[in-house]
């Protein structure tokens, strides 16, 4: 038996440390990044953002499903489908580029944006949270960095 008992989480905070940016905080890690995510509602077909606008924020899946798509000379090419537990929209986090896709609701969907700015407040104010944070975003960036390789190898 333990002196300091194990706190249980929240069914919401048990879904968000289930997504792989999230997996390595604490419980206490998890109340402080629970706050800074906004949750929203999106009907199946609508826009979360477009291919070349301005990116303020990276994307999670909460329920529902997303198509992120990119324009071809042929019209959209499908990039993927995400569901719950994925996220997109990652490099908002770290740079000011614009979108290089575009992400639309598949079906009705939540999705929890978590925004830049609270990101770079969080580095100010939990920095312990936010190299977390960042450690997985890089392996997650890192993964799909291979993936694009290995379906692309050089040639």
């Amino acid at each position: 038996m333990s002196l300091f008992p194990r706190k249980k989480l929240t069914p919401h905070l048990q879904q968000l440390a289930q997504i792989p940016l999230f997996s390595t905080l604490s419980h206490a890690g998890l109340i402080v990044v629970e706050g800074l995510l906004h949750e929203r509602e999106y009907v199946a077909g609508e826009v979360v953002f477009d291919e070349g606008e301005e990116a303020q924020a990276l994307y999670i899946v909460l329920s529902g499903r997303v198509l992120i798509s990119k324009q071809t000379s042929s019209g959209l090419q499908r990039i993927a489908e995400l569901g719950p537990g994925q996220f997109f929209g990652d490099m908002a986090l770290l740079d000011n580029s614009p979108r290089s896709a575009q992400a639309r609701a598949a079906e009705n969907c939540v999705l929890a944006a978590f925004f830049r700015e609270d990101f770079i407040g969080l580095l100010e104010t939990h920095a312990a949270i936010a190299s977390k944070l960042s450690l997985q975003l890089a392996r997650h960036l890192g993964n799909r960095l291979r993936e694009a390789l290995q379906a692309r190898p050089f040639e």
